[in-house]
């Protein structure tokens, strides 16, 4: 099975002013004891109605997509637009459930992926050229690639813009740490998780078109933590600097990780029997100190959501 384009792993095209102050999207929230129930949400891609199905079954949302959860906590891992058919809608859903989580005790926070950065640099650079390793490139070249929408762009708001460049890149949760991204490339921009955050919130404060596109570039990259050998390691250094005993992130679908991706469409190596891959849930690996919670639903997977600890 041949898949279409924007719908494989990310692709991109190679490698003075005031100070801002950094302010989170929604201030952490101490963990005490009876705090609620934690969840996390993969990678969306646009696919809302999915994500409403999702949120429903797990207790999330009642039949109107409206929190019922009381003080639940909730995290998305990233990745709202692009390949999908509704990714605005999908932010708005978010956005919605964060303010009517936050009224009923609860929480609803999200991670930034590179597919914001990506809509964030398509929407406020266009065409500008960017120098890459395999020459010129652009953002708008970049998005319409990994499966940008045009209906995405149209009805993006300056809301929308600022609700994702003011999103965290990492946080710490019930000792999961939580990233968008399987790589090393957060320790980049700091050795703590607020370091982090503030490095990035500045960068994407300052509006230039290389700082943002080398942003995309080392949170685009992935499988850090796949190898048998080197990927435990991996995992521990982020671990090691920034605490937690686990961490879980989304952008690498499951079916690339485990090489159940169905494309000979036979329905071997864990295909589904029309050559779909079959994920069953989240994929816990690199000797059990990570958790990959896309379920490839640009691929005919699931999009996962998931209660933390797992039960494994």
């Amino acid at each position: 099975m041949t898949q279409g384009a924007g719908q494989g792993p990310d692709v991109w095209s190679g490698a003075g002013e005031a100070e801002a102050v950094y302010s989170p999207t929604v201030p952490d929230l101490p963990v005490v004891e009876g705090a609620g129930r934690l969840f996390v949400v993969g990678d969306v891609h646009g696919y809302l109605d999915e994500l409403r199905d999702a949120l429903r079954e797990a207790g999330l949302t009642d039949s109107a997509d409206r929190w019922a959860a009381g003080n639940t906590r909730l995290w998305f891992l990233g990745d709202f637009t692009d390949r999908g058919p509704d990714g605005i809608g999908v932010i708005d859903l978010v956005m919605r459930l964060s303010a009517e989580a936050a009224a009923a005790g609860g929480y609803c926070k999200a991670l930034l992926g590179n597919h914001e950065l990506l809509l964030l640099g398509a929407s406020r650079f266009g065409d500008t050229p960017v120098e890459s390793a395999a020459g010129t490139a652009s953002f708008q070249a970049a998005w319409i690639l990994n499966g940008g929408q045009r209906t995405d762009m149209e009805r993006l708001r300056d809301h929308h813009i600022q609700w994702m460049s003011r999103l965290d890149s990492m946080a710490l949760a019930d000792g999961h740490l939580l990233l968008h991204s399987d790589t090393t490339a957060y320790l980049d921009y700091g050795g703590t998780i607020d370091d982090v955050n503030d490095a990035i919130w500045q960068a994407l404060q300052r509006n230039d078109v290389e700082e943002t596109w080398d942003l995309f570039r080392k949170f685009t990259k992935r499988f850090a933590f796949k190898d048998d050998e080197s990927g435990p390691a991996a995992v521990r250094e982020l671990l090691d600097t920034y605490g937690g005993k686990r961490v879980v992130h989304g952008h690498s679908p499951i079916p690339y990780l485990t090489g159940e991706n169905g494309a000979d469409g036979d329905g071997g190596d864990g295909a589904g029997g029309d050559g779909s891959p079959r994920v069953e849930g989240p994929h816990v690996y690199a000797d059990s100190l990570a958790i990959a919670m896309d379920g490839g639903v640009t691929m005919a997977g699931r999009l996962l959501v998931a209660r933390l600890p797992l039960a494994v």
